[in-house]
């Protein structure tokens, strides 16, 4: 009896211990089941969250497009609507229940058209001066022939031939990286085309908290002249050595004032100072512009969706699309 009593409390030790385990593997299956359930309704409630975000920065985007078709100056200013995009962006915090979208417009006239620096072989010399004043600025950090390099190297990204201009860089330089690749001897498609460019580096073009990018005053759209109502104080820096950084901050003022009649290319002529100061002429003009970068962005309290692209005016059309 007492060996019988032994074996069933063996036999019991054993059976709970067995219980244990299986209730052990059920709690963490459970377990798993949950946080796996749970995980699903999250990613399902953020991918519902961002396609919500990313149709409400398009709304962004075509309203910010609106803006620009439907403006009826004369003439391109900061003053216009489009220049003022933040309170179209303010507005939109009544125009849906949950998220708002941000815009920022920027006249692609307003900067350097790197299209127009070679054509047809031949490079346009105004377009490559005001380049590589851009480049030489101290904020760009560039040091010895660093700038003129870099023009030079543009340059033959851009002319048709294999033939090396001044400090520039062929397909003889390229084919020796990793991966090997060749210059394109074309126009660039896109402005970060500039990164496969030698001297261009990430750095450079994009900028830091510290300073400003290069793509921030290169375009490839434009006519070939730029629109001084709109530049960038840099890029208005770059059409004349002339120019301090003073005077750029008074030509910034002087156009933001509602009473200064901007409709004449030498309007800088009446900034105090710069009487004495000529911009060749054959480098600006102060007409409407027809192509426009616009940013817009999707935002709530938990994520960002963003969307950017460069539209053409008249006749309305986009011309590139980026989606992140």
């Amino acid at each position: 009896m007492k060996r019988f009593k032994d074996i069933l409390r063996r036999d019991s030790g054993a059976a709970l211990i067995t219980v244990i385990l299986i209730i052990s593997i059920l709690v963490a299956a459970a377990w798993e089941l949950n946080r796996s359930s749970r995980n699903d309704v999250y990613s399902a409630s953020n991918l519902s969250d961002g396609i919500q975000l990313t149709c409400i920065a398009k709304s962004g985007f075509y309203g910010a497009a609106a803006l620009l078709t439907n403006s009826k100056s004369d003439y391109e200013t900061l003053r216009d609507d489009w220049a003022h995009a933040e309170d179209l962006s303010a507005q939109s915090k009544s125009f849906f229940p949950k998220g708002r979208f941000i815009v920022k417009i920027e006249d692609e006239e307003g900067k350097i058209p790197l299209n127009k620096l070679v054509t047809d072989g031949v490079v346009d010399t105004n377009i490559e001066g005001v380049l590589l004043q851009l480049l030489k600025q101290p904020e760009f950090k560039l040091e010895g022939n660093q700038a003129a390099e870099i023009v030079d190297a543009i340059i033959d990204w851009l002319d048709e031939d294999e033939a090396i201009h001044g400090m520039g860089a062929e397909s003889s330089y390229y084919a020796t990286l990793n991966p090997p690749y060749s210059a394109k001897n074309a126009q660039l498609d896109c402005i970060e085309e500039l990164l496969m460019i030698r001297g261009i580096h990430s750095k450079l073009f994009s900028g830091t908290k510290e300073q400003p990018g290069l793509g921030q005053f290169v375009t490839i759209n434009g006519t070939g002249v730029i629109n001084i109502n709109t530049a960038p104080k840099m890029v208005l820096r770059a059409l004349s050595p002339d120019i301090t950084v003073e005077m750029a901050d008074k030509m910034d003022e002087y156009r933001r004032q509602e009473s200064n009649n901007l409709s004449s290319d030498n309007w800088y002529k009446n900034v105090a100072g710069m009487s004495g100061v000529t911009i060749n002429p054959a480098l600006i003009h102060v007409a409407k512009s027809n192509y426009f970068r616009i940013y817009a962005t999707g935002v709530d309290d938990k994520m960002e969706r963003h969307i950017s692209g460069v539209m053409q005016r008249s006749p309305f059309k986009i011309l590139s699309w980026r989606q992140e």
